[in-house]
């Protein structure tokens, strides 16, 4: 990894860091690389959100949302466009993940068109015994 991953820090998201977030948030929706409600849900994502911080400014947020102890989902990583290809997203992810272990979830699942940087961080597109994920759209859009 290169030295400036080093001058990136992941702490967990403080009430204070919201304005930020948001604004780091919004061109990533604007792009429709994130759905609208992500902005919508923030306060409910903030509990179990991570911000990393590069030279005093919020530069990635990611946040585990959990559904059950034995389902949670990666929801809502960005990266600044300077940080991308630093790692950044890595260190989000994995602090993603410690949190799941912490709370004791069985499984964390991602829902991104980023594949390979999903399956760099150890995700497959199989659960154990070969199950698989299926998803409908109901046809409602937010």
């Amino acid at each position: 990894m290169s030295d400036e991953v080093d001058a990136v820090n992941v702490r967990a998201v403080d009430p204070a860091d919201q304005a930020e977030v948001l604004a780091l948030l919004k061109p990533f929706v604007d792009q429709k690389k994130l759905l609208r409600r992500t902005i919508d849900e923030l306060d409910s994502l903030l509990p179990n959100g991570f911000v990393a911080v590069s030279s005093g400014r919020i530069v990635g947020f990611a946040t585990l949302e959990v559904y059950s102890r034995k389902l949670a989902e990666v929801r809502a990583l960005v990266v600044a466009d300077s940080q991308q290809g630093k790692g950044v997203g890595r260190l989000l992810v994995d602090a993603c993940l410690q949190r799941a272990r912490d709370q004791d979830i069985m499984e964390v699942m991602a829902i991104s068109s980023a594949e390979s940087f999903f399956l760099s961080c150890g995700f497959g597109f199989t659960l154990p015994d070969e199950k698989k994920a299926f998803f409908l759209q109901t046809g409602t859009r937010h």
